[in-house]
């Protein structure tokens, strides 16, 4: 187990050493900078800026002093917010976004797996067919389309829950609901798929030969063999709750990490791009290695010595 871990941090480094040199370069050698919009910056100033940045040196030699700060732990301070850190704005954000993501995880994970299992036990009936509808609806509709028919129906027309911002429950209610979308149709979709599979194995008839209640049946070995696809999907789906929902944090103007990152990349924003990414790609690394661990308790057979 302690190789296992210890080949895994070395495969984290070398990714995210991998995803900070490309992003590094590729944001380089994009056109326009931080100090170009949004009015022309007079010569002077724009080279004192230059300056203090270090754009005035060559991008090899950027580079290497990003690398060298990022091994200290330094991300920098924003090109575009005087005074603004990286590591500030991530301090800030991550737990709005976090409400935001794990909210709509939880929510769609538990209304995902319910209707998966009531479609599957209702397999060519109306109920199946209902909730293949719906979760069609969820996986076909884009989040921002869900999100301005909520805004619409329980905020202007219905006025129960706010427009946009941030501060309170009244706040929060309608993003969920958009962001729990996407993931309750795949869920449903996937247990549904997951659980008629499961039900024609030999160990479920043998288990339902040795008189075994239906239910017993269902609970002990139906729905915990069908949940594996399930777990394996946690990984990516974690990290994205953390790293933001773009879409909604945008249209409900959330001050998560996800909008701090579309805002960085408009204002070309090099050090706010780049530490975001990094965080970013650290998250997602992280969140697949403890897949990697439930993935082993959920089912015995396998094991990640192996």
């Amino acid at each position: 187990m302690g190789v296992y871990i210890l080949k895994r941090f070395i495969s984290m480094i070398i990714t995210l050493f991998t995803i900070a040199t490309i992003t590094f370069f590729l944001m380089h050698s994009l056109p326009g900078d931080p100090f170009a919009l949004p009015r022309e910056t007079p010569e002077e100033v724009r080279a004192n800026l230059e300056a203090k940045y270090g754009l005035d040196q060559p991008v090899m030699t950027q580079y290497a002093i990003y690398m060298n700060n990022l091994i200290h732990g330094d991300f920098g301070i924003s090109m575009k917010y005087k005074g603004q850190s990286v590591i500030g704005k991530v301090q800030d954000g991550i737990p709005k976004s976090a409400v935001i993501g794990f909210g709509g995880i939880l929510v769609g994970c538990i209304v995902g797996i319910v209707f998966g299992i009531i479609a599957a036990l209702n397999r060519g009936k109306g109920f199946d067919y209902l909730i293949i509808v719906i979760a069609i609806l969820g996986v076909s509709v884009p989040s921002f389309v869900f999100a301005s028919l909520l805004q619409y129906a329980f905020a202007v027309k219905i006025p129960i829950f706010k427009v946009a911002g941030w501060g309170g429950l009244v706040f929060i209610v309608l993003p969920i609901t958009a962001a729990m979308m996407q993931n309750m149709a795949f869920y449903a979709r996937m247990l549904r798929s997951s659980m008629l599979d499961v039900l024609n194995q030999d160990y479920v008839f043998t288990a339902r030969s040795k008189g075994l209640l239906k239910g017993e049946v269902i609970t002990k070995h139906v729905v915990r063999n069908s949940l594996l696809p399930l777990v394996t999907s946690l990984g990516p789906m974690f990290a994205g709750a953390i790293t933001g929902n773009f879409v909604i944090e945008k249209i409900f103007n959330i001050p998560g990490i996800g909008q701090a990152l579309i805002i960085a990349i408009q204002n070309s924003d090099y050090t706010m791009i780049m530490g975001l990414t990094i965080i970013f790609s650290f998250i997602t690394v992280i969140m697949y290695f403890v897949v990697d661990i439930v993935y082993g308790l959920v089912d015995p057979r396998i094991r990640i010595a192996k």
